[in-house]
């Protein structure tokens, strides 16, 4: 019986103090377009205008909205574990004295991670929210670009999040974290 190409080699995975120390060592560098997923390091595809516009648009509703009461974070790591450092690109945090300069916010301290995607939709619907409902953060959203949709992933679990639902009416939406407030997303898909 012959070895298969399985047998023979095996996928190494890199720990998030490993990944963070090819950062200091310049082997990674800022430009890098990366993020640590299940102990991969994975390239993240370019930044379209429609994303960055979307981004813009709901990290800007959350600082007027949610001013001190969150820590709104856009495009920075969060660790998942020990082998996951993903870049979500909004997430609002328990507020913190040090604004997390002492470490990565963790899924305790996570109030909402809002994920947009363009060109990444199944990826980020198959990969990173079960990777964030296994690690139990509380909510996410999927900013859905092609289809003009916003889903809402409550109730993490190991098996992935157990309630999904389409935001209906974008003028109403919220946060299950912050329910006093109400989000109205009415121009997210536009231009």
């Amino acid at each position: 019986m012959s070895a298969t190409a399985e047998d023979l080699y095996h996928r190494y995975r890199f720990s998030v103090e490993e990944y963070l120390r090819m950062g200091e060592a310049g082997i990674l560098t800022e430009d890098d377009r990366v993020e640590l997923i299940d102990g991969e390091i994975i390239d993240m595809p370019p930044i379209g205008i429609p994303h960055s516009g979307a981004v813009n648009r709901v990290a800007n509703l959350f600082s007027r909205l949610l001013g001190d009461q969150v820590i709104l974070s856009v495009q920075n790591p969060i660790r998942i574990g020990d082998f996951s450092l993903p870049q979500p690109d909004i997430a609002l945090l328990r507020p913190r004295d040090d604004f997390y300069a002492s470490a990565y916010p963790v899924p305790n301290d996570i109030l909402l991670l809002v994920e947009v995607a363009e060109s990444s939709v199944r990826y980020d619907r198959e990969k990173k929210l079960p990777l964030y409902a296994a690690a139990g953060v509380q909510e996410s959203w999927l900013v859905d670009i092609p289809a003009g949709k916003l889903s809402m992933y409550r109730e993490p679990s190991a098996e992935g999040y157990q309630t999904v639902a389409e935001a209906n009416d974008l003028s109403q939406v919220t946060v299950a974290a912050l329910p006093g407030y109400r989000i109205d997303l009415g121009g997210l898909f536009r231009c």
